[in-house]
């Protein structure tokens, strides 16, 4: 990697990290679309109506429920905003990680293909 592609990736990871920090205080309380359409799907909220319960669980055929290791993006209700900072923090080092070691292997890959032919 040559110095311009390191240092615009070391201000891409630099603009995330401080999106990620900043979105905690504009984080809203109510359900995003993905937590209300699970919600539709298991049953506990119609498209018009709220939902019942904010910790019902489902669990009968047919339904799943999980856990998370860092919940609605936080470390539990004690660490207060800084367990969100952390958990955002966490995430989008993690992705940043996946993702650059996901282009390695392609670029690996596609090396190891233009040798053998």
């Amino acid at each position: 990697m040559d110095k311009r592609n390191r240092k615009f990736l070391v201000a891409g990871i630099l603009i995330a990290l401080a999106i990620s920090i900043l979105a905690v205080f504009f984080a809203s309380g109510y359900p995003d679309g993905l937590d209300s359409t699970a919600l539709i799907v298991s049953g506990q909220k119609s498209l018009t109506a709220p939902a019942t319960s904010d910790a019902v669980k489902v669990e009968a055929p047919g339904h799943f429920s999980y856990s998370s290791p860092m919940q609605d993006y936080t470390l539990g209700q004690n660490w207060g905003p800084l367990g969100g900072i952390i958990a955002m923090v966490i995430g989008t080092i993690l992705t940043f990680v996946i993702g650059i070691g996901l282009v390695y292997l392609l670029r690996r890959q596609r090396i190891s293909k233009k040798q053998t032919t």
